[in-house]
């Protein structure tokens, strides 16, 4: 009988035990027991409606040029955008949960992902390892974007080129499922790197799925200019002055090979700095060449005149 009643008296303190901690489990109200709640859900796929197709609205993006590759022809670029979607099942009601929003880990809860689609090289990120959730279900995100995009700059009057690069962006759509982005706004931050301006970051919309990053680009001549015209025209001016110097002696025709070597030693410099399969190829290229051509011939024209002069000096 004893070992009885111990028995329902232990039965009984479990039961009170189990329901006093179910009933502190459930007036847990603080905004961390919400994030733990809505963490427990793990809705890691994408929201999915009727249309199976989920908006992406992107009120606000921040592009910056890293760099320019004049040799490749390459931008380099760093888009941060703010990305906001709505998840019914991630909404709580505030009567029970009295906050606004909640913070919760990106791991836990579905993201979507943007591509660079006519980028070499991509990459991204998240700017952050948590993100924002409001109690109607809407999420707020950030991530980071880097790229390597081809930009066929046309560099026919470079140093005074300039010329626009897309920069294509998209999201993973197929068979009508997937998702769609709705962009508003773009900002351009830090404009000047290396020879290389950005004028100007604007959005444009080819069709239901293709959206562009328009960027504006131009090449700071200054640096350009000084390196490498400056010195193109002062060899010209050098090659007009060798005209008076005297044909006996040899020294026009030592200052003439001088030239053409500091023409050739120009192209090399060109050929380092320039592309050479661009569709508008460097104007300055094919003048320096033609240049060096014409100083080797009349190099070759004044070295027989200097023959004629020494025969004739003979006779």
């Amino acid at each position: 009988m004893f070992f009885s009643n111990s028995v329902w008296k232990a039965v009984i303190s479990l039961i009170l035990l189990t329901v006093g901690c179910g009933h502190a489990a459930t007036t847990c109200k603080t905004r961390r027991c919400l994030a733990h709640m809505l963490i427990k859900k793990e809705h890691l796929s994408q929201p999915q409606n009727d249309n199976c197709t989920q908006t992406i609205r992107v009120p606000f993006i921040e592009y910056q040029t890293l760099s320019v590759k004049t040799k490749e022809l390459r931008l380099v670029s760093q888009i941060r955008a703010t990305l906001l979607w709505r998840d019914p099942e991630l909404s709580w009601n505030t009567s029970e949960y009295q906050y606004d929003e909640v913070v919760l880990p990106v791991a836990n809860v579905w993201t979507p992902e943007i591509h660079v689609t006519n980028g070499i090289l991509t990459t991204m990120k998240h700017s952050s390892r948590d993100l924002i959730v409001f109690s109607n279900g809407t999420v707020m995100h950030s991530v980071i974007i880097n790229a390597e995009v081809n930009c066929e700059v046309n560099l026919f009057n470079y140093p005074f080129a300039g010329d626009e690069c897309p920069v294509a962006i998209q999201t993973w759509e197929t068979n009508g499922c997937g998702t769609k982005m709705d962009f508003i706004f773009v900002k351009m931050v830090d404009g000047t790197h290396g020879d290389w301006q950005t004028d100007y970051a604007s959005l444009e919309k080819q069709g239901d799925d293709r959206d562009y990053i328009k960027v504006g680009l131009k090449i700071k001549f200054t640096n350009p200019f000084i390196t490498l015209m400056l010195p193109s025209i002062l060899i010209v001016l050098a090659d007009i002055i060798s005209f008076a110097l005297p044909l006996g002696g040899g020294e026009r025709n030592c200052f003439k090979v001088t030239l053409v070597l500091s023409f050739t030693m120009f192209l090399v410099i060109l050929n380092e700095a320039l592309p050479g399969d661009s569709q508008c190829s460097p104007i300055i290229r094919q003048s320096a060449c033609m240049q060096t051509q014409t100083h080797s011939s009349t190099e070759q024209i004044h070295e027989q005149g200097r023959i004629q002069y020494r025969y004739i000096q003979g006779i």
